[in-house]
């Protein structure tokens, strides 16, 4: 995974020169950070928490249409639990840890300030599974989760260069696990 991200950052930095004479709004390098809501299903039950994070993109023009590409890291305070920490009933707890994307964009500019867009992508998150039976509480294991996220959201420009955000998002990991969030956030172009 390090190694694709390293791999498609140095793609973004060897294209920068080539799209730098881009003039269209929403184009151009990208950092953002991003804030919301997140919901974690597993196993048939939820848990709701916040989902904070940095991201990092590049979007150009394509006729009338606004591509890109782009990566996020971020976390989670999400712990998900099932049981009543008896010893016939152990309590298991899943608590979700950082998750990585990295992935694709395609939108339309309206009205010259607003960027409509839709996305799509890998994604892998980091879950810790713990028991505990009212007497001991063990870790079960560390588990990287491999999934797809698909999202669309909104940028407004504020200014030349800033702009706020909202977007929604599903990702669907392996093990039945998957998650929800709405996010919003404040990004720079340069």
């Amino acid at each position: 995974m390090r190694r694709l991200v390293s791999t498609a950052l140095l793609a973004f930095a060897a294209a920068t020169p080539a799209f730098a004479q881009d003039s269209a709004p929403f184009t151009g390098p990208r950092v953002e950070g991003v804030v919301g809501w997140d919901r974690v299903q597993a196993g048939g039950s939820h848990d709701d928490g916040v989902q904070y994070g940095i991201g990092a993109g590049y979007d150009f023009a394509a006729g009338g249409t606004i591509l890109g590409v782009e990566a996020e890291a971020s976390d989670s305070n999400v712990r998900e639990c099932a049981g009543s920490k008896t010893l016939a009933d152990p309590r298991l707890c899943l608590k979700a840890g950082r998750d990585l994307y990295v992935g694709g964009r395609v939108g339309k500019v309206i009205g010259g300030k607003t960027l409509l867009y839709a996305k799509a992508g890998y994604t892998n998150a980091r879950a810790k599974l713990t028991q505990d039976d009212g007497t001991d509480q063990v870790t079960l294991g560390n588990s990287n989760l491999d999934g797809i996220r698909v999202g669309a959201g909104a940028e407004y420009a504020v200014g030349s260069n800033a702009y706020v955000k909202a977007e929604y998002r599903y990702s669907n990991y392996e093990n039945g696990v998957s998650r929800n969030q709405v996010l919003g956030g404040f990004g720079v172009r340069f």
